[in-house]
């Protein structure tokens, strides 16, 4: 696998062929490479909603009207899709659900070492909750570098893929009771196969020289 050349060739796709759907056992082996994401002090603060069929694609479509219909088509004939949710603060909860799971996992070799993960992940939390005063844009960060690394993924896969900004947070939040698992939506992203009318499929890859954004220091 030549990794440069994934990323010179995956691109946003614009139109999806219905008729072909990512086979099970590779859709199963991207969601893993979306779980392994890495996260500032390892804090997963996301939750994914998976629409692999046409009902529940449907329901991420309602979210795409108004000035935002023209995204529509693309969760509809995608393969599966994704909405990538994001919690809108760092509960208790979830702090004591990430230190539950570091232990079961092996992590600590005693209960100090234990103790001294609980007090640096709490003290970076509550750094950005007081201080820093943005804790749901850190967390929204977070959710955002698991994105990059599902459209990598893809690339790699030979799926393609389309990340969507532009949808209706209010409808999706009604729609999924979003607010009342205390998430917010961050991202929609539609995988599958390029249909013969996707224009951007015949496009040069446009990105600024390296020049232009690259100063060594």
């Amino acid at each position: 696998m030549d990794l440069l050349n994934v990323s010179k060739t995956r691109y946003t796709t614009k139109a999806y062929d219905s008729s072909k759907k990512i086979p099970a056992e590779q859709f199963e082996r991207l969601l893993e490479i979306l779980r392994n994401t890495p996260s500032s002090i390892n804090i997963q603060p996301w939750h994914f909603f998976i629409a692999d069929h046409q009902s529940a694609k449907e329901r991420i479509a309602t979210a795409l009207v108004g000035k935002y219909a023209y995204n529509a088509p693309k969760v509809l004939d995608s393969s599966h899709t994704i909405l990538f949710c994001t919690q809108a603060d760092i509960t208790t909860e979830h702090l004591d659900q990430l230190l539950q799971q570091d232990e079961l996992t092996g992590r600590f070799k005693d209960e100090t070492a234990k103790q001294n993960q609980k007090d640096a992940r709490t003290g970076y939390v509550e750094y950005y909750r007081n201080e820093k005063g943005d804790i749901q844009r850190w967390a929204e960060n977070q959710t955002f570098i698991a994105l990059g690394q599902m459209l990598l993924a893809a690339g790699i896969e030979h799926v393609d893929a389309t990340p969507i900004g532009g949808f209706n947070e209010q409808i999706i939040s009604e729609e999924l009771k979003l607010a009342e698992q205390g998430l917010i939506p961050s991202v929609i992203m539609t995988l599958g196969y390029r249909s013969e009318n996707d224009f951007n499929a015949k496009l040069p890859k446009s990105r600024l020289n390296a020049k232009n954004i690259f100063t060594k220091l």
